[in-house]
């Protein structure tokens, strides 16, 4: 079984088990979540699609701990004027471990 869901704006697949990476939440490490905007769920025999959520479906999941990505450089100059500006960014992230998905609650 699987499900599709939207967080800020992302679409994720999602799999009772997995550990997924998703925009930062404010929340604490061990705190439960649920996303109760699913776009799609599906088992070994039926598939629900929703229009644009699925009704009654969401998927139970823990926050397990924040994150940041690697660092990314900006590297930014102008032509025969002698400007050079270097910038970095690291975006922050939290790792949640995907527990059940409800259907028809």
């Amino acid at each position: 079984m699987y499900a599709i869901i939207e967080t800020e704006g992302f679409q994720q697949k999602v799999v009772p088990g997995d550990i997924v990476r998703v925009q930062k939440m404010n929340a604490a490490g061990g705190t439960a979540i649920t996303f109760e905007k699913v776009l799609l769920v599906s088992s070994d025999d039926k598939t629900l699609i929703g229009n644009p959520y699925v009704k009654n479906a969401m998927v139970k999941a823990e926050l397990v701990r924040d994150i940041k990505d690697k660092k990314v450089i900006i590297f930014k100059k102008k032509p025969r004027k002698g400007h050079k500006k270097t910038l970095g960014h690291r975006q922050h992230f939290s790792l949640v471990s995907i527990k059940d998905i409800v259907v028809g609650v």
